[in-house]
């Protein structure tokens, strides 16, 4: 998430049930539910520009950013929060967009390469040439059973999917515009891409590429500023920046059974299906602006702060999003899939901002 104020960075763990945030004088790690603070380290000068954490466990990867970076932005350190030291580093020619981490690698990121090490010894495995990738766009399957890399190929619009445990690798020509998220769900069956066009949302089948489902976030132009599957992959979430969080029902049972739902509830022994505007019947001569499938429900951050980038994950609780902005709030929204509503439950300021003092 880029810089805003003195929060630098923001990012959630591979299970989404803590955020690390990065900042001009170190970092902090908060738990989302219930939400509080759970650790800030502090450094007595420098900022980290990208903080990786690895589950819940003291072990994280760190970038210096900022002003006066803690660390240069080449380097990832590999800090050991036990010990109040780093125990490992990775140094290279350019600057370092992203890292990613599972238990068994390291992943790193640069402007058009990728490089992929063992976590046990620091050793290079595999190294992966990206068309530019400015956002450090990548995915890593948390799952210790299924090794799935995502990120971009060397095509506009593609994106590279590692399958390293069948040594096989897939291209997905995901979208004709540059690529601008991508992600996995948690067992790295299924990839979620959009464009910088930011109207459609693809999920496809990670192993075989097949296109599954096509989402509509809507027909004007935006910035998709993360993507995120539920854990049983039937719901996706994504956040822009309009200020809105948009929910899709994924599969077609899931899919049929939300709108049937909410058509019940407006009118009941009405069985005609608005999911795909009712023409999707004819998606073989409509546009597909009629036969992409809307979020049933939407969930808008405070207005006036549509300038922040937010980031969105699911909650551990039942029917819930955890909104985080780089604005330094924290949202929680519970949503109904009968009726399409999704309300806010909670709305903290976890991070004091010296401009909101001035």
């Amino acid at each position: 998430m880029a810089p805003n104020g003195q929060l630098l960075y923001v990012g959630f763990n591979q299970d989404y049930g803590c955020f690390a945030c990065g900042t001009d004088s170190g970092f902090r790690i908060y738990n989302c539910d219930p939400f509080k603070e759970t650790f800030d380290r502090k450094f007595t000068s420098g900022g980290i520009g990208i903080v990786e954490m690895l589950f819940r466990c003291n072990i994280l990867a760190l970038v210096g950013g900022g002003d006066n970076p803690r660390y240069p932005v080449n380097k990832v350190m590999i800090w050991d929060d036990h010990q109040n030291r780093c125990i490992g580093e990775l140094s290279f020619r350019s600057e370092v967009k992203a890292v990613k981490l599972r238990r068994d690698r390291v992943v790193v990121v640069l402007l058009n390469k990728i490089y992929v090490y063992n976590f046990a010894d620091l050793k290079l495995v595999d190294h992966i040439e990206t068309i530019a990738n400015p956002k450090g766009l990548c995915a890593l399957c948390p799952n210790p059973n299924n090794r799935v890399l995502a990120c971009p190929g060397v095509s506009r619009g593609t994106v590279r999917v590692e399958l390293y445990d069948n040594r096989k690798t897939t291209l997905v020509p995901a979208h004709e515009a540059e690529l601008a998220q991508i992600c996995l769900n948690q067992n790295g069956t299924r990839l979620a891409t959009a464009s910088d066009k930011g109207t459609l949302i693809r999920v496809f089948d990670s192993q075989k590429g097949e296109l599954l489902q096509e989402l509509r976030r809507g027909a004007a132009r935006a910035d998709i500023q993360s993507i995120c599957f539920n854990v049983s992959s039937t719901f996706l979430a994504c956040s822009s920046d309009q200020g809105t969080i948009h929910l899709f029902a994924l599969g077609a049972e899931q899919g049929e059974r939300v709108v049937r739902s909410q058509k019940e509830q407006e009118s009941p022994g009405n069985d005609v299906d608005n999911s795909k505007s009712s023409f999707a019947f004819m998606k073989s001569v409509l546009p597909k602006y009629f036969s992409s499938q809307w979020s049933f429900a939407q969930f808008r951050t405070a207005p006036g702060r549509d300038s922040s980038r937010s980031i969105v994950a699911f909650g551990a609780e039942k029917n819930t999003i955890i909104v985080v902005s780089d604005d330094g709030t924290f949202y929680k929204a519970m949503f109904d899939t009968a009726t399409g509503t999704c309300s806010q439950v909670k709305e903290t300021k976890f991070l004091a901002y010296a401009k909101d003092s001035e």
